[in-house]
């Protein structure tokens, strides 16, 4: 086991965020959980471990102890998840990475930030209000702009079809690569080699 249950060490948590269930897999409020998913493909982990209302998985990336998550308590409370993690591990709020879709980001696009505010996204605005602020990295997917004829909440929880699933898949994975960058390289470098 990677963590001392008397002593937890942990440098980093990663909040993939995200909607429990096959229902939700492929829509665009998941572009979180795909990511997730490209994470442990790229390092050979299963994120499958119930605790602290996610899933969760320890790993070690590049030397940093990490507690990779994908919350379960749906996006709107994403924060009880984060919360009750940063309160058992003693992690600071700047080493709280959490990785969410963005419809003010064209489709595919990455952006990471150093802190920023929810921008309009219900899983970040709780994770803002229940862990302390807003200084915490993020790194978003750009999942398109809600077209003029749809409701915010039904775009969010529509499914990726043809092209744009090929797209968002190839997204997760380049956003996999920027988690790993973040943990081993910091928020400076993977915004410099993964915005844009």
């Amino acid at each position: 086991m990677l963590f001392s249950k008397d002593k937890p060490n942990l440098d980093w948590i990663v909040a993939f965020l995200g909607n429990p269930g096959p229902k939700y897999a492929m829509t665009r409020h998941n572009a979180g959980f795909l990511a997730a998913e490209a994470f442990e493909k790229l390092h050979n982990v299963r994120i499958d471990r119930a605790k602290h209302h996610a899933l969760t998985a320890a790993c070690e990336v590049s030397g940093q102890k990490v507690l990779l998550m994908k919350p379960q308590t749906f996006m709107n409370l994403s924060g009880d998840a984060v919360a009750d993690a940063m309160r058992f591990y003693k992690v600071p709020l700047e080493r709280v990475l959490v990785v969410s879709d963005d419809i003010h980001l064209d489709l595919g696009r990455l952006r990471v930030r150093p802190s920023g505010s929810a921008g309009g996204h219900n899983g970040l605005r709780d994770i803002i209000a229940k862990c302390g602020g807003e200084g915490f990295p993020r790194i978003r997917l750009g999942v398109g702009a809600v077209p003029p004829d749809w409701q915010q909440v039904d775009w969010v929880l529509s499914v990726f079809r043809n092209e744009d699933a090929e797209t968002i898949l190839t997204a997760a994975d380049k956003a996999a690569r920027a988690v790993a960058c973040v943990l081993e390289k910091g928020v400076p470098e993977a915004m410099n080699r993964f915005n844009g």
